[in-house]
């Protein structure tokens, strides 16, 4: 058909396959979907994942099958190298795709903020691969130290320090935390309490989940000490060697577990002009998400930076709801006959995290009103278990949650390393 335009989307998150699905069986797009992996995942819960309290299938999918029924829609799996505009097309790893429409839904990926040794020898928590890696290290460590005799030594190998503490590293700490209270001594009879390191939240703002309200932040804090993590606040992690993390107000922590939750930037590429980018590596868009000098791109969710909406003047928060609102407004007005667009505004949904078991805060649209502890801890697991992809996994999960909570255990310590095999295919 001659009107049938190609639309290239160049990631499958929260905004691309959102976007994916509301345009899906349209007449009037064809439409490549391209990711560097063939599965689609679920963020939230990533933490999970790397602590042994979920597998990684829980909250993954795969692409292909969620776009089976989508007549007009193609996977491509590749990276995607270079953005070529005056041609139309994209360079990605494995080839080429010209498009009549592009949208960035890249996401964001892990900032070290140059730090070249913490980059190297600390533990991020992004993706899939970071979480089983993280697992595995977690679990490895534990087990190394059932033979170190050295008492010194034996708590580098159990102590813990997360710097960053926004809901993922609130959620990670508490999570640990619980395990090193409940699981770790019955599972590892060699290990007794007294050789059992410090967990410690380090953040350089004044308080965890910084941009929460105060009844939040103050409950979490409580409960966060209670559990026995150490809270580290106005304090940035300067640097870190594999053995001792080193603190910007002079002091030091002996641990060989960096684990690096402290900010993310979004992913640049090759190809579009300097001034298309603004705060955060975050490409500038007007308010239909449209790219700043680019009459036939768009950028959606956490690597778009709106610029004009007077309530978010330094963008929208990176989460899940304004990526999923952008993708079903420029979705609406991609399907409309007419040329007259609306303006994306956001709907405040209000923000969520949790501590440990029966523990997590709530904070209302506008933050006037919050809710904590066993209640907010169930809307948390009612919205987290909504958010997944199909509902297998929600099963699923609402099943492994449930064991946790009947027993205080989880089912998935197990240490799986993959072969050293290079399987370049694609």
């Amino acid at each position: 058909m001659e009107n049938v335009k190609k639309l290239v989307v160049i990631g499958g998150g929260f905004a691309g396959l959102e976007l994916v699905k509301r345009l899906g069986n349209s007449m009037d797009y064809q439409i490549v979907l391209v990711d560097s992996n063939n599965y689609n995942f679920f963020p939230p819960l990533i933490y999970q994942v790397s602590t042994g309290f979920m597998e990684p299938s829980a909250i993954s999918y795969p692409f292909r099958k969620i776009l089976r029924k989508l007549k007009n829609v193609r996977f491509r799996l590749g990276s995607l190298e270079k953005v070529v505009p005056e041609e139309n097309k994209i360079i990605l790893s494995n080839g080429e795709l010209k498009y009549d429409i592009l949208v960035m839904a890249t996401g964001t990926e892990t900032n070290f903020f140059g730090n070249k040794n913490i980059e190297e020898k600390s533990l991020p928590m992004k993706t899939i691969s970071d979480a089983l890696s993280l697992r595995n290290v977690i679990l490895t460590r534990f087990d190394r130290a059932t033979r170190i005799h050295n008492a010194e030594e034996r708590r580098k190998h159990l102590s813990f320090v997360i710097a960053g503490a926004g809901p993922t590293g609130v959620e990670l700490s508490g999570t640990l935390a619980e395990m090193k209270n409940s699981i770790i001594t019955k599972d590892y009879p060699e290990l007794k309490e007294k050789d059992l390191g410090e967990i410690t939240l380090i953040d350089g703002q004044e308080s965890v989940l910084a941009s929460m309200s105060k009844n939040a932040k103050e409950y979490t804090s409580k409960k966060l000490s209670e559990l026995g993590v150490t809270l580290i606040m106005n304090t940035m992690v300067k640097d870190f060697n594999g053995e001792t993390v080193y603190l910007s107000n002079g002091n030091k922590i002996q641990s060989k577990n960096l684990i690096w939750a402290a900010g993310v930037s979004a992913k640049t590429f090759p190809g579009f002009s300097k001034d298309s980018f603004g705060a955060g590596k975050r490409l500038k868009t007007n308010q239909f998400n449209q790219v700043h000098l680019y009459n036939n791109i768009y950028a959606l969710g956490d690597c778009s930076l709106i610029i004009g909406d007077k309530n978010y003047p330094n963008g929208h928060p990176q989460l899940a709801q304004p990526a999923l609102q952008q993708a079903k407004k420029l979705a609406e007005n991609l399907k409309g006959k007419d040329k007259n667009w609306k303006p994306f505004q956001y709907l405040d949904k209000g923000s969520l995290a949790i501590i440990g078991r029966n523990k997590a805060v709530l904070d209302f649209p506008g933050q006037k009103y919050s809710l904590k502890g066993f209640w907010a801890w169930l809307i948390w697991i009612f919205v987290h278990i909504m958010g997944l992809v199909n509902f297998k996994n929600k099963i699923r999960t609402l099943y492994n949650w449930l064991g946790y909570y009947i027993y205080k255990d989880q089912y998935f310590r197990m240490i799986i390393k993959p072969t050293e095999r290079n399987n370049n295919q694609s």
